[in-house]
């Protein structure tokens, strides 16, 4: 849901990068999706640079508070809570917006490859989480990337596996990282 004109800019961004790709990316076309002037979205991000980066960072927060959200609603305390938010969170496609990240990940590296940083810095973020959610940090990060590569399989469309096939391999993660035997 958009609550505020930053938000309505950021989700016209995204419509241009998905209907004409990095290179149709312009000012003029997001203030115009957005539907606001071209001086209006100048007040939120100066350059098309603010632009991408500001969509990379809004990516992260709105994933960072779904993380919360997910701990929040988890009755099970103890070593792997974190880390089963993360895959639930990560298996969770009507959850992702996909599309939003696509965009963003697209105009970046159209544009200049420095603006995924936001999303590298969330990563590393993540990752130290991950390690120091109470598991063997090996099964923990082995757990994380597995349920990266099912994001990154959705989004990219390289091979995502079948509804049935992606439930498994979900419930499985979840168990590991539930059932953490392989202490380290």
């Amino acid at each position: 849901m958009i609550r505020t004109k930053r938000e309505a800019i950021l989700a016209g961004a995204c419509r241009v990068v998905r209907a004409e790709g990095g290179a149709g990316l312009t000012l003029e076309a997001a203030a115009r999706e957005a539907g606001v002037s071209k001086g209006g979205l100048l007040y939120h991000f100066p350059n098309k640079e603010a632009l991408i980066a500001g969509m990379m960072s809004q990516i992260c927060a709105d994933f960072d508070a779904a993380i919360e959200q997910e701990l929040a609603d988890d009755p099970a305390p103890g070593p792997g809570r974190w880390v089963r938010a993360y895959v639930r969170l990560s298996c969770n496609i009507e959850a992702q917006p996909l599309d939003v990240l696509y965009s963003a990940l697209v105009a970046a590296i159209g544009t200049n490859i420095n603006l995924l940083e936001p999303l590298r810095a969330a990563f590393d973020r993540w990752q130290r989480r991950a390690v120091d959610d109470g598991l063997d940090p090996a099964l923990a990060t082995m757990v994380r990337l597995t349920a990266d590569g099912l994001w990154f399989a959705d989004l990219m469309g390289f091979a995502p596996p079948d509804a049935g096939l992606r439930a498994q391999v979900c419930a499985r993660l979840i168990s590991l990282a539930d059932n953490d035997d392989m202490s380290g």
